[in-house]
């Protein structure tokens, strides 16, 4: 039987790889991918979502939800990492929708109609799952899972020395759904940062004979050479698709309950994630965490997943 699940990601090339990763999975049946600002602005977002699904053509269409803007302009993006376009500057086309859904509308209503059974993968900022809660304050009660790629525990962050992209962008947000009473599931930067794509992943992903393998061969060259550029990097890190395979494959991973909370006003800690690691906590554990995984098990998930696309395509 096939799990549901709803993506939740703002288009990054590591967000664009999970998809393709995503949609052809055997196991799964993506019934929405919904946009959120983050890397890029949210209406960047929602173009590099169709964009995808226009290059990938999966066989079944999931739902689209928009990004809505944000009150405030994003404190930080990462067209640097991923381009200005957010996939490598290849400005790839898309067929613009004339029916726009918000992206919290569409979440609402693909768990609504599945009650328990369907899992969110948040890729990006926690705007959209926040704006979900809000508009639904029974979500938790329904909601299946909530996979969310973000925060660290003890590594230093990515965008601040303490906090990681995701959670900074929307601290706010990310406080919201910590606090809130979904299962949720951690995959931080500490774990992420485990799982090393090197040059020899290039020669290992599909080639170019397939849809999948021609749009990863046009993006992902330009990850390799940002985080060589900006990061003194020899590998790249696809943050979001150890994330999905937490969400597939999750006894890759060691899981630790804990509780965690979010600094949403802090001078120097602003979205910092932070965790109740005393030898005698005082508060009771709000999610799992995953604090380590197989990395070399974990990149061959991600290579057959890759396969799998392929040979659909």
């Amino acid at each position: 039987m096939t799990r549901k699940v709803i993506i939740d990601c703002d288009p990054g090339i590591d967000d664009a790889v999970a998809l393709c990763m995503a949609l052809f999975d055997p196991r799964l049946e993506v019934v929405a991918v919904t946009a959120v600002g983050g890397n890029v602005s949210p209406e960047q977002a929602t173009r590099n979502v169709q964009a995808i699904l226009d290059q990938l053509d999966p066989p079944r269409r999931p739902r689209i939800g928009c990004a809505g803007e944000t009150a405030n302009p994003l404190p930080a993006d990462a067209r640097h990492i991923f381009g200005n376009d957010g996939l490598g500057n290849n400005d790839f086309p898309c067929i613009e929708h004339h029916q726009r859904h918000p992206a919290e509308k569409v979440i609402c209503d693909e768990v609504r109609a599945a009650p328990n059974q369907v899992t969110v993968v948040a890729c990006g900022p926690l705007t959209n799952i926040a704006r979900a809660l809000m508009r639904d304050p029974d979500l938790p009660s329904v909601i299946g899972q909530l996979v969310i790629m973000g925060g660290t525990v003890s590594a230093p962050g990515n965008v601040t020395p303490a906090a990681e992209f995701n959670i900074y962008c929307d601290p706010a947000s990310a406080r919201t759904v910590f606090r809130s009473a979904m299962t949720k599931t951690l995959v931080p930067l500490d774990v992420t940062t485990q799982v090393v794509q090197t040059f020899d992943f290039l020669d290992q992903i599909p080639d170019e004979s397939s849809r999948a393998g021609s749009f990863l061969r046009k993006t992902l060259p330009y990850l390799y050479r940002s985080h060589r550029q900006y990061l003194g990097e020899e590998g790249i890190h696809l943050h979001d698709a150890v994330a999905l395979v937490a969400a597939t494959d999750r006894e890759l991973f060691e899981l630790k309950q804990m509780s965690g909370d979010v600094e949403v006003s802090g001078e120097l800690t602003r979205g910092a994630t932070v965790f109740d690691r005393r030898r005698l906590p005082q508060s009771r554990p709000n999610m799992e965490v995953a604090v380590s995984a197989d990395g070399a098990a974990v990149t061959d998930c991600i290579l057959r997943s890759l396969g799998e696309a392929a040979r659909a395509t």
